[in-house]
């Protein structure tokens, strides 16, 4: 392998360090290796999301809305159900970019509420947010 390939593979591993990732949800089935979950709350990921930046890859339309109002700003993808994937290292990746950390905001609803598919949620049925900002280790000679 060139020096120019080789260089291309080890950038295209190596997470981005300003940018985060921002989505509703995480699939569990993307983990493949150590990652450290912790709960947070609003006032940090705001802070984060304007000290960083971030790649959205918000995946329910009808929780959009009241997540932008929420933040502050727009969480919506730059494209229609962008799909995380997993780099060859291991870490999430999105459109060639790869992430060791990443943020899911998750509202939770009132008592006995399951929103039909598609269904806008109004603000009365949101009783509260979770925050977890999911963080990769890092694994010597890998990254």
């Amino acid at each position: 392998m060139n020096n120019d390939n080789q260089n291309r593979i080890e950038n295209r591993d190596c997470p981005q360090a300003s940018e985060i990732l921002l989505g509703s949800t995480f699939s569990l089935a993307l983990i493949r290796r150590k990652v450290v979950i912790t709960p947070s709350d609003l006032e940090t990921l705001r802070h984060v999301l304007r000290a960083r930046g971030f790649v959205s890859f918000w995946g329910h339309d009808n929780t959009l809305a009241a997540a932008n109002e929420l933040l502050g700003c727009d969480v919506t993808p730059s494209r229609e159900r962008p799909a995380v994937c997993v780099s060859g290292s291991g870490l999430p990746m999105l459109d060639e970019k790869v992430f060791s950390e990443c943020w899911v905001l998750t509202p939770y609803y009132v008592t006995g509420f399951r929103p039909a598919l598609g269904q806008e949620i109004q603000p009365e049925h949101i009783a509260g947010w979770q925050v977890l900002k999911m963080e990769w280790e890092h694994q010597k000679g890998i990254e």
